[in-house]
């Protein structure tokens, strides 16, 4: 009887052992999935985050930059050139630039008649005079300030006003010398204003093809 009793008791024992284990093994059993579920839900919403934040930097950087503004200026150039014509040029240019863009000077070219180093804007006319051409004394730009404090003017398109303009203005047009300015003032003087640009023709010196070149610089009020 007793040996039944302590083999009872030692049957007791493992049976709790097992159900001690079976328990531990059902916690982890129905604890684990949940785990791993939150792990992979958290790894997600990393990853989620992660590739968002390239995405707003690089929305930020298209915001944060600048319009650029055109980098380009269009002149006209005329005259005693290789290939006369419409020329883009880099925003910083000088005459120089638009004159070699253009092939260069001809070997009949009046180089007094340009300044080389002047910068250029944009529509600007460059006109290249040839030799025996009626050229214009080349001013700087001090010159053009006293011209300006003397009254002689301009528009706001920068083309000459023949009727306001005096000997030295004048001179500053492209294929105009001291002696025509002269003969266009003396031409105001005796027959009044100029009614038109046209009326040019009527100065001596000034033919039909000349006209047609002045006609980019000057103006009547």
């Amino acid at each position: 009887m007793e040996k039944i009793m302590e083999t009872i008791k030692e049957y007791k024992i493992v049976a709790a052992f097992v159900c001690l284990g079976v328990a531990i093994g059902g916690f982890f059993l129905f604890q684990t999935p949940t785990e791993s579920s939150s792990s992979a839900q958290s790894l997600a919403q990393e990853v989620l985050v992660s590739s968002e934040e390239p995405k707003k930097e690089t929305e930020e950087m298209v915001k944060a930059e600048p319009v650029e503004e055109p980098t380009l200026l269009t002149v006209d150039v005329k005259g005693a050139v290789q290939h006369p014509g419409i020329y883009e040029l880099k925003k910083e240019s000088r005459v120089n630039d638009a004159i070699q863009a253009a092939g260069g000077l001809t070997a009949e070219a009046e180089s007094k008649s340009v300044n080389l180093a002047q910068k250029l804007t944009d529509e600007a006319v460059i006109y290249v005079a040839k030799l025996g051409e009626e050229a214009p004394v080349v001013t700087t730009q001090a010159q053009v300030g006293n011209s300006q404090a003397t009254g002689a003017s301009s528009d706001a398109s920068g083309k000459v006003n023949l009727n306001t303009a005096d000997l030295a203005t004048l001179q500053t047009i492209s294929g105009i010398g001291q002696k025509r300015a002269q003969d266009i003032l003396d031409y105001r003087e005796s027959n009044g204003k100029f009614k038109s640009v046209e009326e040019l023709k009527n100065v001596s010196g000034i033919g039909a093809k000349t006209l047609e070149k002045l006609k980019a610089y000057v103006t009547v009020d």
